[in-house]
């Protein structure tokens, strides 16, 4: 029996070690093709990263004006809009999500269907490893000018490590949150051509809650509230105030909790809207 057991053991271990292999391989390669690709369209390149770039530095102009002119804003100081935002421009690049951008128009016009013929699930895969291959490159892209923006605002931003690796920490789970919550907008192609007016209420509704245009505790208290049931400033707000260390470890705790709720949720989604999409999909014959 103990025999017996152990070869089992060994047969499991073994197996999980191979697909393990395996899996490492096809994102190893699918890095690859991606980053290549990335390369080769440096003017879209260009394009996305000033359009992450506008919004905060505009944001960041306008309060730390108002701040200048009246001393405080709600208690924040022209130095707590200028770290917020010089923060906030990089969690907010790490945590996006492009599935929409890369999927979406796939769906929309039946190319979809050379990726359902591929091995692997298609967004896991091919839509992840090109939103992170476009994070990385964007990230590289926005470092001098990070440098710059710091060095002519010349911010204080006393940083600890443990509070940075509990941001980096809650970055990756923001971006889970958004990634899938993403794939689940994009799957609504399969069933409206209007996922582009979707995503535009979305954007919307994103800047007001997530604290991109402003730190919640500025908004008005209906809106704080709607902000703090929503997802969104868990993949914003909440990674930048914890690396900037607004907020103790031990009040974060709550805050990593919600985090995993909604990637549960948003995963439960992703997998029912996937498989009933692919049904819709296969029944219209696009």
């Amino acid at each position: 029996m103990s025999d017996c057991l152990n070869a089992i053991t060994h047969s499991l271990i073994h197996s999980f070690i191979h697909s393990l292999i395996y899996m490492l391989n096809t994102y190893k390669r699918f890095w690859l093709f991606h980053w290549a690709e990335q390369l080769q369209y440096r003017a879209n390149t260009l394009m996305y990263l000033l359009y992450w770039l506008v919004s905060p530095i505009v944001y960041m102009a306008v309060w730390t004006a108002v701040a200048q002119a009246n001393g405080s804003v709600g208690g924040l100081t022209t130095n707590d809009f200028l770290s917020y935002y010089m923060v906030a421009l990089v969690v907010n690049i790490l945590c996006s999500s492009i599935v929409i951008h890369i999927l979406g128009p796939k769906i929309e016009d039946g190319t979809v269907a050379a990726w359902l013929l591929q091995p692997v699930h298609p967004v896991l895969t091919y839509s992840l490893m090109s939103s992170i291959t476009f994070k990385a490159l964007q990230i590289l892209a926005v470092i001098p000018i990070w440098a710059i923006l710091y060095v002519l605002y010349r911010p204080v931003m006393q940083l600890e490590l443990i509070n940075v690796l509990a941001g980096g920490v809650a970055v990756g789970l923001g971006f889970a949150i958004l990634f899938l919550h993403g794939g689940g907008m994009t799957f609504l192609a399969f069933w409206t051509t209007r996922i582009w007016a979707l995503f535009n209420v979305y954007i919307a509704l994103y800047s007001l809650t997530s604290g991109e245009f402003v730190p919640l505790e500025l908004l008005p208290s209906t809106l704080q509230s709607i902000a703090w049931v929503l997802p969104y400033q868990l993949t914003l707000y909440f990674p930048t105030q914890l690396i900037l260390g607004k907020i103790s470890l031990q009040a974060a705790l709550p805050q990593f909790g919600l985090q995993i709720m909604w990637i549960v949720i948003f995963a439960a989604l992703f997998r029912w809207s996937w498989r009933k999409g692919l049904q819709q999909y296969s029944s219209v014959g696009a």
